[in-house]
C-alpha cells in the first residue's frame, strides 16, 4: 500500500487547522504526529482516514481518490482497508471480546467462519485468549486496548491509525499496548501513523513531523 497526502488543507470557518501538509508512506512504515494541543493533530489523522474531507488538497490511498466514491463506496472502503485505534476503546459493553472484535465485519456483512478465526487468532495475538467469552467491564484498562486493537485489525487493513492509543493507560500498561501495536506492525506490514504527545513513544516511529501552526515539519 501507499499512502500519498498532497497539499492538505483543512479549515472550519475562519480557523486554519491544516495547510498544505504533504507526506508520503509505503507499507511497513510508521509515522508519529507530535504538536501542542490545539495543533491539529487529531484533525489530520481524520482526514487521512476519511472521516473528514480536506478544505483543498489531495489523498490518495493505493493510487485511489477515496473522496471520489460516493458515500456507501467510501463507508465500505473505510471499513475494509482502514483500521482505527483511539485513546478510548469505545467498545459496547454488552457484547463479548470475541463479539467486539467482529464487530467491524457485521457492517457489509462479512462475518463467516474464516473471520471467527482471524479474530480468535487476533485476540491470542493480543494475550486475550483466555478473556475471549469476557465483557469490557470485566477487563482491566490494558486489555480493553488490546481487544481494540484487535478489532482495528480485523479486516487486515493496510493503514492503521493511532490517535493517542496510550493516552488513557499508566505507564507499564501504557508500554504494553505499545510494544504490542509495533510487534504487530511489523507482523502486518501496515501503514502506521500514531498520535501522540509522549516523546518515549513517538522515539519509536520511523518518521515523526511535528504539527506547527498548521504545518508539517519533520523532525
Amino acid at each position: 500500500m501507499v499512502l500519498k497526502v498532497d497539499g492538505v488543507s483543512k479549515q472550519f470557518g475562519e480557523v486554519s487547522v491544516l495547510r498544505e501538509v504533504s507526506f508520503e508512506l509505503a507499507s511497513g512504515q510508521s509515522l508519529a504526529i507530535t504538536g501542542p494541543s490545539g495543533s491539529g493533530k487529531s484533525t489530520l489523522l481524520h482526514v487521512v482516514g476519511t472521516l473528514d474531507r480536506p478544505s483543498s488538497g489531495r489523498i490518495e490511498i493505493e493510487d485511489q481518490d477515496p473522496f471520489a466514491f460516493s458515500e456507501v463506496e467510501l463507508a465500505r472502503f473505510r471499513n475494509r482497508g482502514i483500521g482505527f485505534v483511539f485513546q478510548e476503546p469505545h467498545l459496547l459493553p454488552q457484547y463479548s471480546v470475541l463479539e467486539n472484535v467482529l464487530i467491524p465485519t457485521l457492517a457489509f456483512q462479512e462475518a463467516d467462519g474464516e473471520t471467527q478465526d482471524r479474530a480468535r487468532d487476533l485476540i491470542d495475538r493480543v494475550g486475550l485468549a483466555h478473556r475471549v467469552d469476557h465483557r469490557p467491564a470485566e477487563l482491566s484498562g490494558g486489555e480493553r486496548q488490546r481487544t481494540a486493537v484487535a478489532r482495528a485489525l480485523i479486516h487486515r487493513p493496510g493503514l492503521l491509525l493511532c490517535d493517542e492509543p496510550t493516552g488513557s493507560l499508566d505507564g507499564a500498561r501504557a508500554e504494553e499496548v505499545a510494544d504490542l501495536l509495533f510487534e504487530l506492525h511489523h507482523q502486518e506490514n501496515n501503514i502506521l501513523i500514531g498520535v501522540t504527545h509522549h516523546p518515549e513513544m513517538a522515539n519509536r516511529f520511523e518518521r515523526r513531523f511535528e504539527l506547527r501552526e498548521g504545518t508539517c515539519v519533520e523532525v
